[in-house]
């Protein structure tokens, strides 16, 4: 069966200060995102669609897009603030992207196989793209009731920048491993007493367990999804759309979904190491450990 890798490209990098999606971590300069190209290819993946802003689409195929066409099919999606469901109308205010929901959804006209969701600048490992692909072989193009996805899960204490704040979709598992909560929590960081914080979405300060797994937004759906995700982005404007910061979070929609008894979700623990920039002084930690990784893994083989 062919499979979709989605890539969410659309970010804005606020606190990077940049397009880190397209930001060289190698001496040869390789991104992130190559990487993770690479190991798609390896796993099986039929084709790639990635989700980006229209404004930088030419700088984004010459860096990466134009290097795979003759590897995998490449594919584009544009994320736009005026991309929303009717009757709904961007406020003038308006200035950044819906959110990560909003970001899949841009993506329903692209995507008619199971697929996988990657975010552009992590980095995932080779082996949870492999476990990633089978599952998605492993589910179907039909409508199923309940929807079936799965998660790659990763722990908090692994996740972490040692340079400053950062979100995480916290998770809470029942006795089959399947994903029974998913909550986002924001400036989560690690304390000088080793405890680690963090605020969940009513605001409130909450201390975090460093094994507690987490979602670094790596999903294995089926192109039902769309529909789903629609319906609850729709919900989301009704009570949002003047708010001009406000993110319609993928892991709020899953949750919801999980709550309503719509979805089930098979979390899929990875041994894979999870690396990530978040701040510009995170990049020479993950290029090391790059580096070593790749000392054992070799990429860009033809």
């Amino acid at each position: 069966m062919e499979t979709t890798l989605l890539v969410l490209a659309a970010g804005m990098g606020s606190r990077y200060g940049g397009l880190k999606q397209i930001d060289t971590i190698s001496d040869d300069g390789k991104t992130i995102l190559d990487y993770s190209i690479d190991d798609a290819i390896r796993a099986g993946f039929s084709s790639i669609v990635f989700v980006i802003r229209k404004d930088f689409a030419d700088v984004f195929n010459v860096k990466i897009g134009s290097h795979y066409k003759s590897k995998i099919s490449i594919h584009y999606a544009y994320q736009s603030i005026d991309d929303l469901p009717q009757p709904y109308c961007s406020p003038k205010n308006r200035s950044k992207p819906w959110g990560t929901a909003q970001a899949i959804w841009s993506a329903r006209d692209l995507v008619h196989t199971p697929f996988a969701v990657i975010n552009a600048d992590d980095f995932y490992g080779r082996n949870a793209f492999k476990q990633m692909q089978s599952f998605c072989q492993s589910m179907t193009k039909e409508a199923e009731k309940p929807l079936r996805a799965g998660l790659a899960t990763y722990a908090l204490s692994n996740t972490l920048s040692e340079n400053g704040t950062v979100n995480r979709g916290v998770c809470s598992l029942n006795q089959d491993q399947q994903l029974e909560k998913i909550e986002e929590h924001i400036e989560i960081q690690l304390l000088e007493d080793h405890s680690i914080v963090g605020k969940n979405v009513a605001q409130h300060s909450i201390k975090l367990s460093p094994e507690t797994p987490v979602s670094m937004n790596f999903w294995a759906f089926s192109p039902s999804i769309f529909t789903f995700i629609e319906k609850y982005f729709a919900q989301f404007l009704e009570t949002h759309i003047e708010d001009a910061k406000s993110e319609c979070y993928l892991p709020n929609a899953i949750d919801s979904f999980i709550q309503s008894g719509d979805l089930v979700c098979v979390t899929i623990e990875t041994q894979s190491q999870w690396l990530g920039i978040t701040y510009p002084e995170d990049k020479a930690l993950v290029k090391k450990a790059l580096a070593k990784i790749t000392q054992t893994n070799p990429y860009f083989e033809d």
